[in-house]
């Protein structure tokens, strides 16, 4: 079932591993298939040298049921299905506990848009969630977790800002595809590792990078008029 999701799930979660976004289980990848009925996903404390395309756990969207796979899926399956279930247009997700990114969120504190390498990828600050209440985190954490993420972006368009940090927790990341959703999860921290020091160098008043040069630098690469890269 889902073999093809599955092996692209599987790259997606190595690569975490190759990227150094994770440490030891710390860190997952889903995804949804074409009828957006099951998603795919990492199974939960599995170390990454054991994983295998087979080890990827089939999961049905709208009950979390498993469907298929020897193993449990990732305790953060009721955040993803949550995210799938409430973003039509994200179909892979992926979730780290990455250096930089988490010091932001730690902080709760977004991460302001400060140069051009932040606006190729991000068009605009990635938000940091509010801090959940403690009914949420003792009823439903993750699934909780997932609606405090869907509320940040109650008028940000997702696609736009392909990620977010949770506020005391970590940072969440997505795309159409996983290794799009990879790949911006390794933007984001490196986005992160520039901002921290560029806010730390700076002066109390630093303001945020000019909208021109950031509608420039996104919307060449974003949008019908992008013009960067082959066509």
């Amino acid at each position: 079932m889902l073999e093809a999701l599955k092996e692209e799930v599987y790259q997606a979660n190595m690569l975490l591993e190759t990227y150094r976004l994770i440490t030891f289980t710390w860190g997952n990848v889903g995804a949804v298939d074409a009828n957006r009925e099951l998603m795919v996903i990492k199974p939960s404390g599995v170390p990454y040298a054991e994983l295998t395309p087979d080890s990827m756990v089939v999961v049905e969207l709208s009950t979390g049921r498993r469907v298929e796979g020897s193993f449990n899926p990732s305790s953060d399956t009721p955040t993803h299905r949550y995210l799938f279930n409430h973003m039509e247009h994200v179909n892979a997700v992926v979730h780290t506990h990455s250096r930089w990114a988490t010091i932001f969120a730690q902080a709760g504190r977004g991460i302001p848009a400060l140069g051009t390498t932040h606006a190729d990828y991000f068009y605009g600050e990635i938000p940091c969630t509010r801090a959940m209440t403690k009914a949420e985190v003792l009823q439903e954490y993750e699934e909780e977790t997932g609606k405090v993420i869907v509320e940040c972006f109650s008028t940000k368009d997702p696609l736009a800002v392909p990620a977010v940090l949770v506020n005391s927790h970590g940072p969440f990341c997505w795309a159409k595809t996983a290794h799009k959703a990879v790949e911006n999860a390794v933007v984001l921290e490196e986005v992160a590792m520039m901002a921290y020091h560029t806010v730390l160098l700076g002066s109390s008043d630093h303001t945020v990078m000019d909208q021109h040069l950031l509608d420039k630098h996104y919307l060449r690469k974003h949008g019908k008029d992008a013009y960067y890269g082959q066509h």
